[in-house]
């Protein structure tokens, strides 16, 4: 078994495994820099589990920031039968993508 983690980001958990890519929400920091994770719910090393209440104590993951952008359009349509009601939308995230590159305990 590798080394992996369950880190919190932007409301949302991520399984990463060292030298792994993610994309992320949006995080406000230059392309190319170095972010670390405190956020960690849980770490797996060769089968041995720590397990957070609610975070891990001492724990961190470190990434390097690769890129950032935006994902593939999605379309929200609002319909009401029988009301001539019809509203068609679209919106695009933003995501930050990430290379982690130490999981720390």
């Amino acid at each position: 078994m590798k080394k992996f983690a369950i880190i919190k980001s932007g409301g949302k958990q991520y399984k990463v495994l060292e030298k792994d890519h993610l994309k992320i929400e949006k995080i406000e920091a230059k392309k190319g820099s170095k972010i670390s994770f405190s956020d960690i719910l849980l770490i797996s090393d060769n089968g041995k589990s720590k397990i957070g209440k609610p975070y891990v104590g001492g724990a961190r993951v470190d990434a390097k920031i690769i890129d950032h952008g935006k994902h593939d359009k999605i379309r929200i349509l609002k319909f009401k039968p029988k009301k001539r009601y019809k509203k068609l939308m679209g919106h695009r995230q933003n995501f930050s993508e990430i290379e982690i590159e130490k999981i720390k305990l």
